[in-house]
């Protein structure tokens, strides 16, 4: 995709996005319906314009709880992506920058991207090969194996998860706050909120 087509792409998405959410507003104003406020309806326009200037989707938010000298935390997580247009996007640039509001660490890619198989997810030997300053990727769906072979997604049907062994400092406990930034080659940053929630389960939601 040249420059003047993803350009024009995006300028099309993004009006349309502000037409959805106009109509979204205009059809609560109508209704007289409370379900949206106005700060709902900002953060929606807000995450639309997010998602489609950084050219990648969040799909899922991650963790796993594991019993660590006799208390209950996090010490994996993982983000699903994928492309939004079907676009090159070369992960071997990407960095992600860890804060829990007291420290921040960066992390680089480490070179690892293999397909998930027969391995659960948390129990892939990606994780076995990752150290704490890096993250890799378990590969859900990349037909002609580009993130594999070349570090790079570039289908919008592509999907990978973004594993990450948190460093002592940042490992997760319930009720733990964290912002996870992506820096991209292509587009712009990407900031994520996660929360730990109850330990119910082992595997949860980071929403």
């Amino acid at each position: 995709m040249n420059d003047d087509a993803g350009l024009g792409i995006i300028t099309a998405i993004l009006i349309v996005s502000s037409l959805l959410v106009g109509a979204a507003a205009a059809t609560v104003i109508m209704n007289g319906s409370e379900t949206f406020s106005e700060e709902d309806l900002e953060e929606m326009a807000n995450e639309a314009v997010d998602e489609i200037s950084t050219y990648i989707q969040i799909k899922d938010k991650i963790g796993r709880y594991d019993a660590v000298n006799e208390e209950q935390i996090i010490q994996k997580i993982a983000i699903l992506i994928k492309p939004l247009f079907s676009v090159d996007i070369d992960v071997s640039t990407l960095t992600i920058k860890l804060c829990n509001g007291q420290q921040i660490r960066i992390l680089y890619y480490n070179g690892q991207s293999e397909f998930i198989n027969s391995y659960s997810l948390f129990g892939h030997q990606v994780w076995d090969e990752m150290a704490n300053s890096s993250f890799g990727f378990i590969v859900i769906n990349d037909k002609d194996e580009s993130l594999i072979d070349y570090d790079v997604i570039n289908d919008n049907t592509d999907l990978a998860y973004i594993v990450i062994k948190l460093p002592e400092e940042f490992t997760m406990k319930k009720g733990d706050t964290m912002t996870i930034t992506l820096f991209p080659s292509t587009g712009i940053t990407r900031t994520l909120d996660l929360e730990a929630p109850l330990p119910i389960k082992q595997v949860v939601s980071l929403s």
